[in-house]
């Protein structure tokens, strides 16, 4: 096996392994300066040129990461995307793999003691791979000038007030724990026509509801008839997006869909839950945020009569929902479907999951009718 540990000269290594390949250079690094970027680019221009980093605003403030560094490498042609929380630093220099805890700064290639491993291997090249592209499809939309631009000038500001170093913000994209309103837009697997289709859940894992309860009690008690609540601003939920209302339910322990609407996109302010609303539904204080919904159908009787999640992922597996689906093309990260959701409150439907479970649906309503209008109009509704 190529492999060999690396405790110092981190420079020379990297010189070395460009001059050796310089044709294809992924990299996967929170802190980025030019200087370093230079030396990544002496031997020319690159065919292929991909960086993951950070976009954490309050870096570029302090000096540890510099944008001159990220505008070199989108001169030479680089792609970058921004990750939340990055900590991991993969160079991927042509035919050779570089694991190490030294960022692509001065300081992590000549002052700081840093450690790691270099390997022309075939299965550990492959495998560095493999996780590389799993992230970079999961880090979002590729840095543009103009935002660099963008940012350049609230760094200005901010110095200029003196609040360089107060918290100016993070732009990259959470990838763990998948979050459903950071989904990649553009790996977005979309309906046709460019719809969404999202499960909404209520209920906790501790406070399910009996299948036996009635369709309109959970819904008076839930206000699904025009708002789905969230602990954190929905983003990625569009203007006509599909909405499957669910509740979690017990004996056996499921996820039950008795519900369907069309979805407003959030919008601040309008969307925030009311003091009112607050008193009227006082679990709404840790769910304040709302994507309000139209034309909202609802299975009459009980919550039994809707359509089993379990069900939906016995037919359809990874092809379930769009984060099992992309993970399973791309080789990584979770595709269990079960899993998809944890600790989530909504998940967000393949194409073929929500014609599944739209089939499904009408055939419910055809089978137990639907809660009138008249029982809709007599629930609370806002103002």
């Amino acid at each position: 096996m190529d492999f060999q540990l690396v405790d110092q000269g981190w420079e020379a290594e990297i010189r070395k392994a460009v001059s050796h390949d310089h044709s294809d250079l992924c990299i996967v690094c929170p802190f980025i300066q030019k200087r370093p970027v230079e030396l990544l680019l002496q031997v020319g221009k690159p065919q292929v040129l991909r960086v993951v980093t950070r976009f954490n605003l309050d870096d570029f403030a302090c000096g540890v990461s510099d944008t001159e560094a990220l505008r070199l490498l989108i001169s030479k042609g680089g792609q970058i995307r921004g990750v939340k929380g990055l900590h991991a630093k993969l160079y991927i220099l042509g035919d050779c793999a570089i694991s190490t805890s030294a960022n692509l700064t001065d300081k992590g290639l000549h002052d700081n003691h840093e450690f790691g491993f270099i390997s022309r291997d075939a299965g550990i090249l492959w495998k560095c791979r493999q996780y590389f592209n799993g992230l970079w499809h999961r880090a979002g939309i590729d840095l543009t000038l103009d935002r660099i631009d963008g940012w350049d000038g609230q760094l200005r500001r901010a110095g200029s007030l003196g609040n360089a170093y107060q918290k100016l913000g993070d732009e990259g994209v959470r990838v763990w724990p998948e979050a459903e309103d950071e989904v990649d837009p553009t790996l977005e697997d979309e309906l046709p026509g460019g719809g969404q289709a999202f499960v909404k859940f209520f209920g906790e894992s501790e406070n399910r509801a009996p299948a036996s309860l009635p369709v309109r009690d959970e819904v008076d008690r839930s206000g699904s008839h025009w708002a789905l609540t969230y602990s954190r601003r929905p983003s990625a939920v569009r203007d006509g997006a599909t909405m499957f209302i669910s509740r979690l339910v017990a004996n056996p322990s499921d996820i039950v869909v008795y519900g369907r609407g069309t979805a407003s996109a959030h919008v601040a302010g309008r969307d925030d839950a009311t003091a009112a609303d607050i008193t009227r539904r006082p679990w709404k204080h840790h769910w304040p945020y709302y994507i309000r919904i139209e034309d909202p159908v609802f299975v009459a009787g009980i919550l039994q009569n809707g359509i089993s999640l379990t069900d939906l992922k016995g037919a359809l597996g990874v092809n379930s929902f769009v984060t099992t689906k992309r993970n399973a093309a791309t080789g990584y990260g979770n595709t269990d479907p079960n899993r998809a959701y944890l600790q989530q409150g909504a998940v967000r439907l393949t194409p073929e999951a929500a014609a599944w479970l739209s089939e499904r649906f009408d055939s419910a309503l055809k089978r137990h009718g639907s809660i009138s209008r008249e029982q809709l109009g007599d629930l609370d509704w806002p103002i």
